[in-house]
């Protein structure tokens, strides 16, 4: 999938991430800062990481800011961000369901 723009998921709450994803000529980075990163930066970035593979992402620069959501949130973020930058409207949420995170 290729990103188009810079959109942004999620919120700042409690328990939420917000996940920002822009153009990027260089692969995959991603900027992280979260609270626990110590305890859970690591797993996070997997989360994001992976969810940005099934989606055939491949180059991206993702910016989070995590305030202690859980996976599913964050993979509906990333989802979510992806779509809005690649300009998509669509999304098989069915497919997800296979999807090993």
């Amino acid at each position: 999938m290729d990103i188009k723009q810079t959109a942004v998921a999620g919120s700042l709450e409690s328990s939420d991430i917000q996940v920002t994803v822009a153009p990027s000529n260089q692969g995959i980075t991603i900027d992280l800062d979260s609270n626990v990163e110590k305890q859970f930066g690591n797993q996070i970035r997997k989360v994001i990481t992976k969810t940005l593979q099934h989606l055939g992402v491949e180059a991206a620069e993702v910016t989070a800011v995590d305030k202690g959501a859980l996976d599913c949130t964050i993979q509906a973020r990333t989802i979510a961000a992806v779509h809005r930058a690649a300009g998509l409207e669509v999304m098989n949420w069915k497919e997800i369901d296979s999807w090993n995170v």
